[in-house]
């Protein structure tokens, strides 16, 4: 069953962090208009090196606010462009892709 995928991330004004902060990422999945869990929820956040590191339900990395919506708490050491994907399967077959960024420190 397909389905629709809401991202959220943090209220920081362009989705610009501090270094050594963490970041909430969350994400809300429904169905036919009404929150839904899908089978399995996966996070994946790629660093500014490249790495891509998958985060799971399933794993207890990521954690299950209500029926449909989840949400991780990132902590970002590195600066520049993080991505990442919540991907839903299952039940709801959705997925939906962003980015924010990490400043550079001011004072190392």
């Amino acid at each position: 069953m397909t389905g629709l995928c809401i991202m959220r991330t943090g209220a920081m004004p362009d989705n610009l962090y501090e270094p050594g902060t963490k970041v909430r990422l969350s994400v809300v999945f429904s169905s036919a208009g009404a929150e839904t869990d899908p089978t399995t929820v996966t996070l994946k956040v790629r660093t500014p090196a490249g790495v891509v590191t998958p985060y799971t339900w399933a794993g207890a990395q990521v954690t299950k606010d209500a029926v449909g919506r989840f949400h991780m708490d990132l902590s970002v050491t590195a600066s520049g462009r993080y991505y990442y994907r919540w991907i839903g399967t299952g039940t709801v077959e959705t997925s939906v892709e962003a980015s924010f960024r990490v400043k550079d420190p001011v004072i190392p």
